[in-house]
């Protein structure tokens, strides 16, 4: 923050969108905070890169993407002729630097596992409320339009909604690093196509197509990247690996962490507790994905078997068999692996729940009973895209697909 004014006005070289501006010193400031810079060590897409190599983008990366598109998108409403105070268009950008901020490393693992009862959104607001203090209230717009509660509803979308930056971002980038070209959409074209009506944000009529070929892309993209089967299997070992050193750590056979990683083994903290002792998300600010792969490279010599087995097998990419389909996995089924891994393990019954999990996944790409995405048509009407589509498949994609997965170790011989 002591910076020179004149050195404020940063320019990055996004991959995904080329140079992307920093407006203005408040952002600048945002992003110089330690933590918001703390983003750039943690990676967008967890565990994805044991699939796609090329999934190294963080969350800084996606953060100043939203930033880009967000200002694209304000630009567009105004030049419709929708009204947008300068301290509307703070706010709002604000909002969406901000909305990824309570992420933690394997964000989607620690959730299940380190911390209960809490999401990365209960966790973006605590951090904008204590920044807001920092920065003598000048988050505080920017904070009612993240949770909902400026008069304004169209600005909330923006940040989130069906068809937000967010999205936008994620599934542009997502594609782009792991080079699954069914996620590509047309973002720009999304957003000139975007307008207001009643205080709700629809695209105008002209855009359907664009809407569809987002929704598609985003079904497609769920199952092919962030519902793949073999990072679904990295991503159960994870939480199982994370369950297993608490369990060790807590029975008083303390296990190697960084203090602040030591901090989250040694109990679990629930939302209440984040939001009445401020040392919790001071601690929690210093987590990223470095203290829990180091922890884990670490813990393949513990002398726990399982823990060593179970961390030996994330760092090697030695990962468990997965099947995964539409039925739950019938029970005969899974008690004849249960005792082949009871037969090559000598595990007790007490310890299976470490070697094989089963679960459920579900796929809604567009969900009309939450925020509905509005198409404009041309007589002023805004109405839901399903209504709107004269294509079958944004109907069929508005439902719900569940599926079932079972993991266990690739030694089980029982197909």
């Amino acid at each position: 923050m002591s910076r020179n004014t004149q050195n404020k006005r940063k320019v990055f070289n996004d991959p995904v969108y080329g140079f992307i501006t920093i407006p203005n010193e408040l952002v600048f400031d945002i992003i110089e905070h330690p933590w918001f810079q703390r983003l750039r060590r943690i990676k967008q897409l967890g565990l994805t890169h044991l699939v796609y190599p090329g999934a190294l983008h963080t969350r800084f990366h996606h953060a100043l993407g939203t930033l880009f598109l967000m200002k694209q998108a304000i630009d567009t409403l105004k030049m419709k002729g929708h009204d947008i105070s300068k301290e509307e268009e703070m706010g709002v950008t604000l909002a969406v630097l901000l909305h990824d901020i309570g992420h933690g490393p394997f964000s989607h693992a620690l959730e299940h596992s380190i911390v209960t009862g809490l999401s990365h959104e209960d966790l973006s607001v605590l951090f904008m409320n204590r920044l807001n203090d920092q920065f003598n209230g000048q988050l505080s717009l920017a904070i009612d339009i993240f949770n909902n509660n400026y008069h304004k509803h169209f600005l909330h979308q923006l940040v989130s909604s069906q068809l937000d930056m967010d999205r936008m971002d994620y599934l542009k980038r997502d594609s782009f690093f792991t080079g699954v070209s069914e996620g590509v959409i047309s973002a720009d074209r999304l957003i000139n196509m975007l307008n207001v009506k009643d205080d709700e944000l629809c695209v105008e009529a002209k855009g359907i197509y664009s809407v569809e070929k987002f929704i598609v892309a985003r079904r497609l993209m769920y199952w092919q990247v962030y519902y793949h089967k073999t990072v679904v299997a990295a991503e159960q070992i994870l939480v199982h690996i994370l369950k297993r050193a608490m369990e060790i750590h807590r029975a008083g056979d303390k296990v190697f962490a960084t203090p602040a990683f030591l901090f989250f083994l040694d109990q679990n903290f629930g939302l209440k507790a984040f939001q009445q002792n401020p040392e919790i998300l001071d601690m929690f600010s210093l987590l990223d994905d470095f203290d829990i792969f180091t922890s884990v490279k670490l813990w393949m010599s513990h002398p726990d078997p399982l823990l060593s087995r179970l961390s030996s097998c994330l760092v090697n990419r030695n990962l468990f068999r997965i099947e995964i389909q539409k039925e739950a996995f019938n029970d005969s089924y899974v008690e004849a692996i249960k005792e082949e891994i009871i037969e090559h393990t000598n595990i007790g019954p007490d310890l299976l729940h470490y070697l094989i999990y089963s679960g459920e996944i579900t796929n809604d790409a567009y969900n009309p009973n939450r925020d509905r995405i509005k198409i404009l048509l041309k007589n002023g009407i805004a109405e839901d895209i399903t209504e709107s589509s004269e294509q079958l498949n944004v109907a069929v994609l508005s439902q719900t697909v569940s599926k079932h997965y079972l993991c266990y170790p690739k030694f089980i011989t029982n197909q």
